[in-house]
């Protein structure tokens, strides 16, 4: 039987010239958030199931790969529950293990703990362009801390880590989810329905006000509920920074003052951000995030040329509790690394020598030399000759090299370093 080589759907093969703006994005990444603090740990792509699909992972819950227990017989009672045959699933985000970890190590670690997390999750997606089933997280989180800095320090780290991969122009969107049900309250949605409201208004992007209508209409929400929320929603459209605090006190007199103050702090600490590294910031009444275990601010970061948000996150002050018992404040924010490195399709500029050489050329010269050129850090690899020279040349540029030399066994010693240029 032919076996099909493609890989799995929704998954996909990477060449080595996508890996390398990989890399470069991960390691520009990495060092700017090392410059802040944040250290790298790594986590399980299992879970337990009962940990994944414990309510907090909004709509991602419904995408869970599941994983079978072991030991299984081959034949399967037909009315045997499904919750029966799994016990493990695979990871659809940082979060949710980061939650796990920490309330299992908390006695090794600092306060706050500064988290930087990098790796695939996998989500039962439709596939479709920029959506895959397998892709990668990159995530960083403070645990421990209850203050504003959290949030501040967050979003000034990743939009200089942004900044420094090529994403500039970039614009952070703030809402809260606190003042998400002070406005669900207000507009008379009870608070057991809540969650199924703001699954629907965060489509408003996609669907508009109609579409959102029609699909509130259907969980039984009525148009004084839509009418209500739609017009606070659009009091607060591009409120300027030094307005936001007095105007949500107008529009939602319910809003505690807590949540005023935070979002006072957060608003001052934005424009300093601004003024010294150029990012833009706007309330978005309208920002929902899908996860359910998000307790205050919630932030996307919005960039040229990109469909979507390229990073967002946001305060989970009840998630960790769920490994303790007792809750521990954290915030994190998740770079989407898999539409920063389709908007950076062009790899990274690299200095590759091919050290060419004739077959006659003894291995061990072949190798004396490569170690030769290599003093100094260079990248270089011995590539036999064969086929057309110039032929052979054009593969090697394909294949990311940017200079060679012709090692012959007639030569008298001296290597001429030449650029590849394809057509030499």
């Amino acid at each position: 039987m032919k076996i099909d080589n493609s890989p799995a759907r929704g998954t996909r093969d990477l060449l080595p010239t996508a890996v390398a703006v990989r890399d470069h994005v991960l390691s520009t990444i990495t060092e700017v958030y090392g410059r802040y603090g944040y250290q790298r740990i790594e986590t399980p792509a299992l879970e337990r199931i009962e940990r994944l699909s414990g309510g907090q992972g909004g709509e991602n819950e419904k995408m869970i790969f599941q994983v079978l227990r072991r030991g299984l017989p081959e034949r399967i009672e037909a009315d045997t529950e499904l919750a029966e045959l799994v016990d493990m699933g695979l990871r659809y985000d940082l979060t949710v293990p980061l939650a796990r970890f920490y309330g299992q190590h908390r006695a090794e670690l600092p306060t706050p703990f500064r988290s930087f997390q990098f790796g695939p999750v996998w989500r039962a997606e439709r596939p479709q362009k920029g959506r895959y089933r397998q892709f990668y997280q990159c995530d960083i989180d403070m645990v421990g801390e209850p203050g504003m800095l959290a949030e501040a320090e967050l979003i000034e780290a990743t939009t200089q880590a942004l900044n420094r991969v090529g994403l500039t122009g970039t614009t952070v969107r703030i809402s809260d989810r606190r003042f998400l049900s002070a406005l669900a309250s207000e507009a008379g949605v009870p608070a057991e329905a809540q969650d199924g409201f703001f699954i629907t208004l965060d489509k408003l992007d996609k669907v508009g006000w109609d579409g959102v209508a029609a699909e509130l209409d259907k969980r039984g929400f009525g148009p004084d509920v839509v009418s209500a929320a739609r017009d606070r929603i659009e009091a607060l459209g591009e409120v300027p920074g030094d307005k936001l605090v007095a105007t949500l006190s107008d529009v939602l007199p319910s809003l505690p003052q807590a949540v005023l103050d935070d979002l006072a702090t957060t608003a001052g600490c934005l424009s300093d951000i601004g003024t010294q590294h150029g990012v833009t910031w706007e309330f978005d009444p309208t920002l929902v995030r899908g996860m359910g275990y998000y307790t205050g601010h919630i932030f996307e970061v919005a960039a040229p040329g990109a469909a979507g948000s390229v990073a967002g996150g946001g305060r989970y002050d009840n998630l960790i509790g769920r490994s303790l018992g007792t809750d521990v404040p954290a915030c994190g924010f998740s770079i989407g690394f898999e539409r920063i490195v389709d908007l950076l399709s062009e790899p990274p500029a690299r200095d590759r020598l091919a050290l060419l050489y004739d077959t006659d050329v003894p291995t061990s010269t072949v190798l004396a030399t490569a170690r030769e050129l290599r003093t100094g850090g260079r990248a270089v690899a011995p590539v036999g000759r064969s086929g057309k020279f110039a032929a052979q040349l054009k593969r090697l540029e394909a294949g990311g090299y940017t200079a060679f030399v012709h090692l012959r066994a007639d030569g008298d010693g001296s290597l001429e370093e030449r650029p590849l240029r394809g057509d030499d």
